[in-house]
C-alpha cells in the first residue's frame, strides 16, 4: 500500500489538495493603499503567515511569521478555536483568520490561545496583548483603540492597557460572543460578537445550550479518554436558545428584541444596527432594523416561501448613501426564476443572472457573483451602480471571487487553463499578481462538460489520459456530491484532480450535478424538498445514462459510486434503491439517518420528523439496508467509511445502518478512522483512503 513520496495521492495530501502556499483571507484597505492577505512560505508548508502588499509600489512585505513567535504548538488551542476551525474546515496552522480595524490599519490575531495585533505596514512586529488566555476571537474596535475578545465564555475587552469584563456566564451552558453549532455549521456564522462604529459598545450574541441534547463522542482507540461532550441539536430536537445585547464599555445593557429562533447575521455600520433572522422552518428570512438605544427592532425586509429561503453570503449591505443592498428571489410570468440583486427594493440584476453572493460595497458600487443562467459551472465576478449598471470585472469562464475596497479590486480566478487560483490586485494603473507558492498537482484534468438529460444537468466525463477510444470498455465510477449547497462541476481545474486520478486507474468517471444544487436557480435547488432521495439519485442515474450516449466506451455494466457527507449518503443510496444501475459503493462519513442531523440543515428540508415523518421516511436508508437481498434487488458491495471523532455526521449513522445490514443478512465493510473527524486533514489517512478505494473498486467491478 506504500505510495512513491511523489505520488499524486501522497502530495495532494501533503499540499492539502494543493491549496498550502496559495493566498487567501484577503481584506483591502478602505483607502486602497494595501492588501492584506494569508499565506504559507510553501506549498508543503502547513504554517499560514499573515502579508500585506503595498499596492503602489506592488511589495509584498512578511508581517507575522508564527514560528518566530514564542507560542506553544497547534495542540495547545482552546476548544472553542478548535471547533471554530472544524466548522470553516480549517486545515492549516498558524494565523488562520485575523480581524482588522475599520481602517485597516491594525489586525489582531490568536496563535494557540495567545491574542497579538500588529500594525499593517511594513517592518511592524506584532506584539502579544496583556491579557492572560485561551483567547478566542479578538476583534479591534472600529478605531483601533480596543480589543474585544472571549476567554471561558465571557466577552472581555482591553482599552487602554486595562482588561475588562463586559459579559460573563450565569451559568455553565452559557456563554457570550461566540457562535452557537448551527449558526457555524449552517449560517456560515463564525462569530459572535459586533462593534457599534463609535467604539463604545458591542452586539453580543448570548448562546444558551443548556436545553440541547448531550451527545457522546468516545475514541474507542484509546479507552482511558473521557468521551467528548458535544451540545448537538439534531432534527426536531431544541436548538440553542440565541440572543443578542448591547453591551456598552461603561456597563450599560439592552436586550434587542429578535423574534425569530435564528440569529444569522448582525451587520452594524454607520447607517443602521440590522439583523437577519430567520423562523425555525425558514420559510421567511427577515431583515430587522434595531433601535441601539431600546432594542426595539422593525421589519425592513420579509422573503417568504412555501419551501424555505436560503441565506445569501454578503447582505445586507448599505452603499455610501445609506441605500440598502440585498438579493432576493423573484419569480417571472414564464414560469423561470432568477437570485438577484436588490437595492433599495428594485432589482438591479435581470433574470440573466444567477447572483450567488455580495462580495463587497464600495461606495456607490456593488462587487457580486453571479452565474450566467444556465451556466451554472462558471462563477463570475461583477460589478454594479446606478451610473453604469452590470459589467463583468473577471473572466468569463471559470470560479472568480475577490474584494473591492478604495477602487482596488482584487480577483481570485480558477479556471480548466491553469492550476489554482490567479490572485491579482488591480489598482489605479496597476496591476499585481500576488505571489502563490501553491505546488502544481502535476495532473491536467480532460474533461468533457456538457449538458446531461431532458434537465440539461451540469455533468463532466474524465477518461483514463492514457485511454484510446474504442480500445476497451472501461467500469464507471459516478463521483458526485450531489446536494445542496455545492457544486461538483465547475469550469475549475481543481474540481477535477481527483476525479482524474481515478480515472487514470482505469475508470471512466462521471461528476453531475443534479436537483438540489446551487447555481440553476432557486426551483431547481428546491425540488428536493421533502425528499433529499429520489430526485437527487434519478438525476444521478440519468446523467449516467446521457454520459454513456455522450462519450463512448461506457459500460453500463460495471458502475460504481463514492462519495463524502452527502455525496456518502447518495452512494450508499444508489447501491440500496438501485442495485439494477448501480454495483458497488463507497460511502464515506454519510448521512443514513436524517433524524441524526442537524435542525437548521435537516428542517429547511425535510421539516422536523414529528411535523413530517413521511419526508423522513422517504429519505432515509436505515430501512433500506434492513430489507434481505432479492434477486431483483441483489446485494452489492458497500464500503462504509466513518471517522470516530466526526462531531458533523456522528458515526452513529455508519454504525446503524451497519446493524441494519448485518440483520438483514447483507454483507458490507466498514473502515473506521480513529481521531478523524468529518475532514481528514491527517496527511496518511488521506493518502491511504484514495488507495484503499482504488483497491475496493476494482475488486467490486471486475470483469
Amino acid at each position: 500500500m506504500a505510495a512513491p513520496a511523489d505520488s499524486f495521492p501522497r502530495r495532494q495530501a501533503a499540499t492539502r489538495r494543493f491549496t498550502l502556499g496559495a493566498p487567501r483571507g484577503v481584506t483591502v484597505a478602505p483607502d486602497g493603499s494595501r492588501v492584506v492577505f494569508l499565506r504559507s512560505r510553501g506549498g508543503d508548508d502547513p504554517v499560514t503567515c499573515l502579508w500585506v502588499l503595498d499596492v503602489a509600489s506592488a511589495e509584498e512585505h512578511l508581517l507575522v511569521d508564527p514560528l518566530t513567535l514564542d507560542v506553544p504548538g497547534e495542540e495547545d488551542l482552546p476548544p472553542e478555536e478548535k471547533a471554530r476551525r472544524e466548522r470553516v474546515r480549517e486545515q492549516s496552522g498558524g494565523v488562520v483568520d485575523y480581524a482588522t480595524d475599520q481602517a485597516v490599519e491594525t489586525a489582531a490575531f490568536v496563535l494557540s490561545g495567545r491574542a497579538f495585533t500588529v500594525a499593517l505596514r511594513p517592518g511592524a512586529a506584532p506584539r502579544p496583548l496583556p491579557v492572560d488566555g485561551p483567547v478566542v476571537d479578538p476583534r479591534p474596535s472600529p478605531a483601533g483603540d480596543a480589543v474585544a475578545f472571549v476567554r471561558g465564555g465571557a466577552l472581555h475587552v482591553l482599552v487602554g492597557g486595562t482588561e475588562r469584563v463586559l459579559a460573563t456566564p450565569e451559568a455553565e451552558h452559557v456563554t457570550y460572543g461566540l457562535a452557537d453549532f448551527v449558526a457555524a455549521e449552517e449560517m456560515n456564522r463564525y462569530r459572535g460578537h459586533w462593534w457599534a462604529p463609535d467604539g463604545r459598545s458591542l452586539a453580543v450574541a448570548r448562546v444558551d445550550d443548556s436545553a440541547v441534547t448531550r451527545w457522546h463522542i468516545a475514541d474507542p482507540a484509546n479507552p482511558v479518554r473521557e468521551p467528548s461532550v458535544v451540545a448537538y441539536p439534531a432534527a426536531g430536537t431544541t436548538n440553542a436558545t440565541v440572543t443578542l445585547h448591547l453591551i456598552g464599555l461603561d456597563g450599560t445593557r439592552v436586550d434587542v428584541e429578535q423574534p425569530d429562533e435564528y440569529l444569522a447575521d448582525v451587520h452594524w455600520d454607520s447607517h443602521d444596527l440590522l439583523l437577519t433572522t430567520s423562523p425555525r422552518d425558514q420559510q421567511a428570512v427577515t431583515l430587522r432594523r434595531v433601535d441601539p438605544s431600546s432594542g426595539r427592532s422593525a421589519v425592513v425586509v420579509n422573503d417568504v416561501d412555501d419551501a424555505w429561503v436560503d441565506l445569501v453570503p454578503g447582505v445586507p449591505a448599505h452603499l455610501d448613501d445609506g441605500s440598502l443592498v440585498w438579493c432576493a428571489d423573484i419569480a417571472l410570468p414564464d414560469g423561470t426564476d432568477a437570485r438577484r440583486l436588490v437595492v433599495d427594493g428594485s432589482a438591479v440584476t435581470g433574470p440573466e443572472w444567477q447572483v450567488r453572493g455580495v462580495a463587497a460595497v464600495d461606495g456607490a458600487t456593488v462587487l457580486f457573483t453571479a452565474s450566467r443562467t444556465g451556466t451554472p459551472t462558471s462563477t463570475v465576478l461583477a460589478v454594479w451602480s446606478r451610473e453604469a449598471g452590470v459589467s463583468v470585472v473577471s473572466a468569463e469562464s471559470g470560479v472568480a471571487s475577490g474584494r473591492l475596497a478604495g477602487g482596488v479590486l482584487v480577483v481570485s480566478q480558477a479556471s480548466l487553463e491553469h492550476d489554482g487560483s490567479v490572485t491579482t490586485v488591480r489598482g489605479p494603473g496597476s496591476s499585481t499578481v500576488l505571489r502563490s507558492f501553491a505546488e502544481s498537482p502535476n495532473l491536467e484534468p480532460r474533461v468533457h462538460l456538457f449538458a446531461a438529460g431532458e434537465r440539461g444537468l451540469a455533468t463532466a466525463v474524465l477518461l483514463p489520459r492514457h485511454h484510446i477510444p474504442g480500445s476497451e470498455r472501461l467500469p464507471v465510477l459516478l463521483d458526485p456530491y450531489g446536494g445542496p449547497h455545492a457544486q461538483r462541476v465547475l469550469d475549475a481545474r481543481g474540481a477535477f484532480l481527483t476525479s482524474q486520478w481515478f480515472a487514470d486507474q482505469g475508470f471512466a468517471v462521471v461528476v453531475a450535478d443534479g436537483r438540489g444544487t446551487p447555481g440553476r436557480g432557486p426551483a431547481f435547488e428546491r425540488a428536493v424538498d421533502g425528499d433529499l432521495a429520489a430526485p437527487v439519485l434519478e438525476d444521478q442515474l440519468a446523467a449516467l445514462e446521457a454520459a454513456a450516449r455522450e462519450v463512448e466506451d461506457l459500460d453500463l455494466s460495471r458502475v460504481a459510486i463514492r462519495g463524502w457527507s452527502f455525496g456518502g449518503y447518495l452512494a450508499a443510496l444508489a447501491v440500496l434503491r438501485r442495485p439494477d444501475a448501480v454495483h458497488a459503493a463507497i460511502a464515506g462519513a454519510p448521512v443514513t439517518d436524517w433524524a441524526l442531523y442537524d435542525t437548521h440543515y435537516t428542517e429547511r428540508y425535510l421539516g422536523t420528523p414529528q411535523g413530517r415523518p413521511d419526508a423522513y421516511e422517504r429519505s432515509s436508508i436505515i430501512a433500506d439496508a434492513g430489507r434481505p437481498a432479492s434477486s431483483d434487488a441483489p446485494n452489492r458491495p458497500l464500503l462504509l467509511i466513518h471517522g470516530l471523532a466526526d462531531d458533523n455526521v456522528v458515526a452513529a449513522h455508519t454504525l446503524r445502518i451497519s446493524s441494519a445490514l448485518l440483520a438483514a443478512g447483507r454483507p458490507h465493510q466498514v473502515l473506521p478512522l480513529s481521531g478523524v473527524t468529518h475532514m481528514t486533514p491527517q496527511e496518511v489517512v488521506a493518502e491511504n483512503l484514495l488507495r484503499l478505494q482504488v483497491a475496493f473498486l476494482k475488486e467490486s467491478l471486475a470483469p
